[in-house]
């Protein structure tokens, strides 16, 4: 095949290649429309700060990459491309828990049990005070 030769039987994209472009770009939009969405939410709430408990920590780790096993430990190879979310649930004084995601140095200072003062603007974690 040339350099510059078109692809497909009629010098064009291929039908199933256009519903793949198609079906990225839907997905693409939604992503972002969500995201967006969420943002505006949260900015429309109100800040709380109310008397709060840590339940539960959790990390989610996402992507891909090259994993190599050296005793029970995962190491990542050269190339690998991961994410880790931190999320941690705290349970409201009126008994109802909210899970927020939070960056890994707010992750880290706070222990399973610590109780304060939590603040928080819809699914936005604001910060937390022991109390």
């Amino acid at each position: 095949m040339e350099f510059g030769a078109s692809f497909g039987t009629g010098g064009g994209l291929s039908p199933l290649m256009m519903v793949l472009i198609g079906i990225f770009a839907v997905l693409l939009i939604g992503a972002i429309g969500r995201g967006v969405y969420v943002w505006i939410r949260n900015n429309n709430s109100p800040r709380e700060t109310v008397n709060a408990r840590v339940v539960t920590k959790r990390m989610k780790v996402s992507g891909h990459g090259n994993t190599m096993m050296r005793g029970n430990t995962a190491m990542n190879g050269v190339g690998s491309s991961t994410y880790t979310r931190y999320f941690v649930t705290f349970e409201l004084e009126n008994g109802k828990r909210l899970e927020l995601g939070m960056k890994d140095s707010e992750y880290g200072m706070l222990a399973e049990g610590d109780q304060g003062q939590l603040s928080y603007q819809g699914t936005r974690y604001l910060g937390f005070e022991r109390g």
